[in-house]
Formats: structure tokens, C-alpha cells, sequence
């Protein structure tokens, strides 16, 4: 019985191929990948169309970051799916694109395993995708760095520290920019980021 999450596979063979490397057979996660990209581009596009008032352009950019590859080779690190990768001797480690696609090509599989709703509750359950000010968030170095743009300041983020336990760590970051600069914290390093930009966005907002 292989298990991801919550999920327990009907066909093993399914999630077995979805987390081989090309290195280590020609039966492998790559054409899998190609619907997993798909699956998850509808499901985020669905997911953000109904909970978001957002027009087409920020709605765009919000499904970018959320199916990005620093994304979603995170959620691959939460799901350990390191643990049940087959990679040959010529992939000397598993990169944050590898993990990206792989991640994808589980989906797949848990799409050709089962049926669209159950891929649907999978990926919400592993994503993070959150209230109306959550989505506002998502975008939120995006504005940061347009606005610094305009006047000319850099943007820096640093991460002052990371706490707790390995598999749920707290990250703190600081923004920084011009005469700002502001502090977040989440177990999600760019969650982190994206607060603490919103918060000198709020800043910025209150001098205007």
C-alpha cells in the first residue's frame, strides 16, 4: 500500500511512475507531468475565478505563483515524496524543478487513479490557497516591487531566522524598502514575504 497524504493508492503503479526519474527508467514521470501541469493550472485558475473578484491580469499572476516551481518543490518536501523517488546514478539530486514536475506528475496520477473532485480535494489540501485576504497577499511583492520601481528603491527580504521543527518550521522575514521596512512571520518562507511586503504596502498606503 503506497500513501500520500491522506490518499492511498488503488494502482501503485500509478505513483510509482509519477516519482521516477528519466535517469532511472524510460517508464518515468515525465508524460505524466504534462496532464499534472494541466490538471493543476485548472484547479488554481477554478479556485481563484470563484473566491476572487480579481480581473484577468491578477488572477493570472496569482495562479503563476501558486503552481510555480518554488511553490510546489515546497509541497513536495511537505509531502516527503523524496522518500519514494527512483532516481539513477546520473541525477545527482533531486532540484527544486524536478521536484516541481514530479509533484505535478502526482497529481496525474491521483487524477488517473480516481476522479477530477478527489485530484480537486488533494491538491486544496496541499496548496496553499486561503481567504479573500490570503489572495491579496499573493501578489503582494509584485506590487511592492512596481511601486519601488517607480521611484527608483530597491527591495530587500531577509530572513532573520527559522524556528521549530524541521517539518513545521516558522520562518521570520524582514521587508525592506526606502524608509520601510517590515517583519512576518509564517511556517512559509514566501507567505512570509509576501505579509511582510503587504504590510509596508499598508505603510504606504496610510502617507498617501
Amino acid at each position: 500500500m503506497i500513501k500520500v497524504k491522506n490518499y492511498v493508492f488503488k494502482d501503485e503503479n500509478l505513483i510509482i511512475r509519477a516519482l521516477t526519474h528519466s535517469s532511472y527508467s524510460d517508464n518515468n514521470y515525465e508524460r505524466m507531468e504534462f496532464l499534472g501541469d494541466s490538471i493543476l493550472d485548472f484547479l488554481v485558475a477554478k479556485y481563484y475565478f470563484k473566491h476572487s473578484n480579481y480581473d484577468e491580469g491578477v488572477l493570472t499572476k496569482m495562479r503563476a505563483h501558486t503552481v510555480s516551481m518554488v511553490n510546489l518543490s515546497q509541497v513536495f518536501d511537505t509531502l516527503h515524496l523524496a522518500d519514494l523517488t527512483k532516481l539513477g546514478k546520473s541525477c545527482k539530486s533531486l532540484t527544486k524543478s524536478i521536484k516541481c514536475d514530479m509533484f505535478e506528475a502526482v497529481v496525474a496520477a491521483i487524477y488517473l487513479d480516481s476522479d477530477l473532485k478527489t485530484c480537486e480535494n488533494f491538491v486544496f489540501e496541499n496548496i496553499f490557497l486561503d481567504n479573500e485576504k490570503s489572495l491579496e497577499l499573493l501578489d503582494s511583492k509584485s506590487r511592492l516591487q512596481e511601486y519601488a520601481q517607480k521611484y527608483n528603491f530597491p527591495v530587500c527580504y531577509e530572513l532573520i531566522s527559522q524556528t521549530g521543527l524541521a517539518h513545521n518550521p516558522t520562518f521570520t522575514v524582514r521587508a525592506s524598502m526606502g524608509e520601510f521596512s517590515e517583519v512576518a512571520q509564517s511556517n512559509n518562507k514566501q507567505i512570509a514575504e509576501k505579509q511582510a511586503a503587504q504590510k509596508i504596502l499598508d505603510k504606504i498606503e496610510e502617507k498617501t
